[in-house]
């Protein structure tokens, strides 16, 4: 019964209604009469300037005698049109004259016999006589005139007919007409009200959009039609009926584009052309503007063009979308725009071609009706679209529903299951009917389902971590989200075992060694940090730093897979003496952190002693092999305020200091030990000299290097670097260029000593006259750096008239790093005009093979040797066989660190060709260096002194036999050494 109901009136009810209209009008009877109304003829002029009087025209009119006419087209002008016509013959009573144009502003006739007033009107002004508004335009009884004298002015493109009705058949077409229109407005406002109520209910701008559509549409029919002087049964005054007329049309085009953008963005997207829609979009708002300011006359040329233009494009991007998507929307909205076309192009030609017959087969009226149901198709055809997509979407989510591999159910609010996807049953390991069974709080406890409801009640959601055991196997961790909806919570049930065990592994990792399992880095300064803090509140810390000796050539001779296996077993011993709270760490390859925090340092160095003992107590074996392992370790008892930086890198300096032992071995520092204080020092010099652009506190030095051949007749040094602090006070050499390297500021430090240093010897060069040579000590650092050498060379060529004095030093075992770039350095420096040097020699490799291969000019014995030679007869041996080498290979040597007269002596004898040390003298300031004649005028020593005067007469002249005579300063040739 149900289904019969519903096909009677979904079906059978609408096909009976229109096959009942569809007889209707083609059997009925018409309530409305049926005639058009009689053609009168006549004869018209044209009043350009408007100035004519009643008696001027019916003159002109009689005198020129035009052919009478049925019509006569404004042509757009709005000067007056006078009219002589005759009425039909009928009875006075019933005769009317209709002049039905939608243009006429305003129309007056004058019997043409006694030019007696009939009647006269305008849009704006009273009526007078019988003149009336009928239809679109005017009527009026003839009151029997037999020739009629008529004067009228349209307003755009307006076409001028006069008709005679009988007065009972106008009444009914007036009827018809009004009622025509109110249809048109009623019905349209209607499908426009649903549209928009429909587009606000659903939020849904397309739709709303479409509402405006159909209004401004309305619009355009009323203005075709000619009752667009009236709204909703209101007159529209004139003056504002002048403004809107060209604004709806321009509305019209305006909001015809837009929504055709908005029904068909996807699409548009999809064939592009874009810079078309672009065009139309951007002549929207002239158009508005051109409305608003021009005359109604001389804005219809314009919108004519614009939109028979712009719906040439329509169509055009409606058949490629057609084409391309096969859209229905876009057929139905196609014919839509299509009707309108029509539409106007009849409008353009009747306007411009009088062909009017053609609008009362088509016109805006049909148009409109047409293009608002083709439209209202188009829009039937999105929601018939937008219906099967939201099924489609909906076959779709029950699809993932069922089966998605997270569990989804729904509760109530007393925790009873409402609905669930196999999901759920199957992580849970129960039927539906299981599941119902139990509510949420009896399978996994209130404490749980209270947590889950507070936090929906006060945030809307909420996410809790669960578990969850089934049968014997282990208990498996879930993850609930539940989002409140009314009075049901929505849920997710996601199993999160395998993700919780590899979140704790991460972070397991993020905080350990993968090899070791200790703390890794971040791990044990974390560990630190903690232990800082608890210092700052009273609590003792000692911090070790272990490292394992000689533990590269495990991996070197066995491989990495042994070492790695020893450095795991050194762990676990090594964890083996470590207390609660104590905690290893790995920050290095075999470098180890030890933090024990709430440990007084007694108890620390008992500890470390016992991690020494058990590293090195027994052999490690690794497979068939036995690794005997050995460690050092620093041990610092921890100041409060320290750093933790400065701790590890006190600890690590405690640590070098104890692989200088024999292995095993550990070095205590405690709080007040100055050790402390040195290493702070020398922290805090490092991150000045890495903070500042250029170096403060530096100046120079110069130690005297005594001639041993002509003692009083040169006077050469070597430039020595210091610095003051920010207090002022000497910062120890040693420590200056450790901070120096470590921040990598060597560069810097001796570019200022090389430009210092010549820039003074330019200054004071006519004070130096006996100076030969002035040592300046460059890094290793340094002459790695080939901005460094580029900048060198470039000071000597600034400063050419001293370079050739300088002697640069470099150490023996950077000069054999890389010989290839030692010798072309050599070469370089030699082709400057300046002098190098080898310092050190012979405490580094102690090559000589190598010594040929370098062309340097001075050999600067290590003062190893020199020091307590003469106890030491291996030393004199030595420091002999290299004097004799730097002679066969053309080179002078310099010994340093001669502290006694004994040493002078005997390095003389030897024939070694300078001395440098506190015997001589030490380091003196620029200004003394300047004071004095020659590095002898510095001795102290009264045998030394008595000594020298006597070099003249006995062992120089033997040196000289195998040497020869140093030549004077001027005569020194720029590429060779002190000679």
């Amino acid at each position: 019964m149900d289904r019969s109901l519903l096909a009677l009136s979904v079906v059978w009810l609408p096909v009976l209604f229109g096959l009942l209209t569809l007889w209707a009008l083609w059997s009925w009877n018409s309530h409305y009469a049926h005639g058009q109304g009689t053609v009168l003829q006549f004869r018209v002029l044209h009043d350009a300037q408007g100035a004519w009087q009643a008696s001027d025209a019916l003159q002109r009119l009689t005198q020129a005698a035009p052919e009478p006419v049925q019509q006569q087209d404004s042509n757009l002008h709005e000067t007056p049109f006078w009219l002589l016509l005759q009425p039909l013959d009928a009875p006075p009573p019933s005769a009317r004259i209709e002049f039905p144009s939608r243009h006429a502003y305003s129309l007056a006739c004058w019997d043409a016999r006694t030019l007696n007033l009939v009647a006269s009107g305008s849009r704006s002004e009273p009526l007078q006589g019988t003149m009336q508004l009928a239809r679109a335009g005017f009527a009026f009884d003839p009151a029997g005139a037999s020739s009629l004298l008529c004067r009228t002015a349209l307003v755009g493109p307006g076409r001028i007919v006069a008709l005679q009705w009988d007065a009972t058949e106008l009444h009914l077409r007036e009827l018809q007409f009004h009622r025509g229109s109110g249809l048109l407005d009623g019905g349209i406002l209607v499908l426009a009200l649903f549209t928009l109520i429909a587009g606000l209910i659903n939020r849904n701008r397309t739709y709303v959009l479409f509402a405006a559509w159909l209004v401004v549409n309305l619009r355009m029919a009323a203005l075709s039609m000619g009752w667009d002087q009236q709204w909703l049964g209101h007159t529209i005054p004139y003056e504002w009926l002048q403004t809107m007329r060209p604004l709806t049309l321009a509305l019209y085009y305006v909001v015809t584009f837009t929504l055709f953008v908005s029904l068909l963005r996807d699409e548009l997207a999809k064939v592009g052309y874009a810079f078309l829609s672009t065009a139309i979009k951007w002549s929207c708002v002239p158009l508005l503007l051109l409305a608003v300011a021009l005359p109604y006359a001389q804005f219809l040329p314009i919108i004519w063009v614009c939109a028979g233009l712009s719906l040439l494009v329509l169509l055009f991007l409606l058949a490629k979308i057609f084409t391309r998507t096969r859209s229905r929307a876009a057929a139905w909205y196609a014919a839509a725009i299509s009707v309108v076309l029509l539409a106007s192009l009849l409008e353009v030609a009747a306007a411009a071609l009088g062909l009017k017959g053609l609008l009362w087969v088509f016109n805006s009226l049909t148009a409109a009706l047409a293009s608002s149901l083709l439209a209202s198709l188009a829009i039937a055809e999105q929601i018939r679209l937008a219906q099967e997509q939201r099924l489609a979407a909906q076959a779709e989510l029950q699809h993932n529903y069922e089966v998605l591999p997270i569990g989804l159910f729904t509760l109530d609010l007393q925790g009873h299951l409402s609905s669930a996807n196999p999901a759920l049953q199957h992580l849970l390991g129960e039927t539906e009917a299981g599941l119902r069974a139990q509510t949420w709080p009896e399978r996994f406890g209130p404490t749980h389902w209270n947590a889950l409801l507070e936090q929906t009640r006060r945030h809307g959601t909420a996410e809790l971590e669960l578990q969850h055991q089934t049968g014997p196997e282990p208990a498996r961790r879930f993850q609930v989200r539940a989002a409140l909806a009314g009075d049901k919570i929505e849920c997710t049930l996601q199993d999160i075992t395998e993700k919780a065990q590899a979140t704790e592994h991460l972070r397991f990792l993020a905080h350990h060694d993968t090899l070791t399992k200790v703390l890794n880095r971040r791990g044990i300064e974390q560990v630190l940090n903690a232990g800082l803090t608890d210092l700052a509140r009273g609590q003792p810390l000692a911090v070790a730093y272990l490292d394992l000796d000689r533990f590269k050539l495990i991996n070197d001779l066995y491989g990495h897979t042994a070492g790695d296996a020893v450095l795991h077993a050194v762990c676990q011993r090594a964890q083996n003496p470590l207390s609660q709270g104590m905690h290893l760490g790995r920050v290095g390859g075999d470098e180890f952190l030890i933090v024990m925090p709430h440990t007084p340092l007694a108890q620390a160095e008992a500890v470390c002693r016992e991690v020494l003992s058990q590293i090195g107590g027994s052999a490690f074996q690794v497979g068939e092999r036995a690794f005997q392992v050995r460690g050092s370790i620093g041990l610092i008892e921890v100041a409060t305020g320290s750093l933790a930086k400065d701790v590890i890198a006190t600890a690590d300096h405690a640590c070098r200091m104890a692989k200088k032992g024999q292995g095993n071995t550990l070095v205590v520092f405690e709080r007040s030990s100055g050790i402390f204080s040195d290493h702070e020092a020398q922290l805090h010099l490092v991150e000045q000299l890495a903070s500042q652009q250029s170096v403060a506190g530096l100046f120079l030095e110069m130690q005297p290097i005594m001639s041993l051949r002509t003692p009083h007749g040169s006077h050469n040094f070597e430039v020595l670097l210091r610095m003051h602090d920010e207090h002022g006070q000497l910062v120890p050499t040693v420590r200056l260029i450790q901070a120096a390297e470590i921040a990598g500021r060597m560069g810097v430090i001796d570019r200022w000593v090389l430009a210092k240093t010549l820039d003074w010897l330019e200054q004071h060069q006519q004070a130096l006259v006996q100076n030969r040579f002035v040592c300046v000590n460059l890094s290793g650092a340094s002459l790695n750096d080939e901005r460094f050498i580029d900048d060198v060379f470039a000071m000597f060529e600034r400063h050419r008239g001293v370079a050739h004095r300088i002697c640069l030093e470099i150490t023996e075992s950077v000069a054999l790093h890389d010989m290839g770039n030692t010798h072309r350095f050599i070469d370089r420096v030699r082709a400057a005009g300046a002098k190098v040097a080898l310092d050190d020699f012979g405490a580094g490799y102690t090559s000589f093979s190598y010594l040929k291969e370098l062309p340097a000019d001075l050999l600067k014995i290590d003062g190893s040797f020199i020091v307590n030679m003469n106890r030491h007869p291996a030393n004199v041996a030595i420091v002999e066989a290299i004097v004799s080498l730097a002679q066969n290979l053309g080179m002078k040597t310099i010994a340093e660190w001669a502290e006694d007269f004994e040493t002078v002596e005997t390095l003389a004898e030897i024939g070694v060709d300078y001395v440098q040390g506190y015997v001589v003298a030490r380091p003196q300031t620029p200004k003394a260096i300047l004071e004095a004649q020659s590095a002898a005028d510095f001795i102290t020593d009264d045998r030394l002194k008595a000594y020298l005067s006597t070099l003249a007469s006995s062992e120089l002249d033997h040196v000289d036999l195998v040497l020869g005579t140093d030549p004077p300063a001027a005569a020194l040739p720029r590429s060779s050494g002190p000679r």
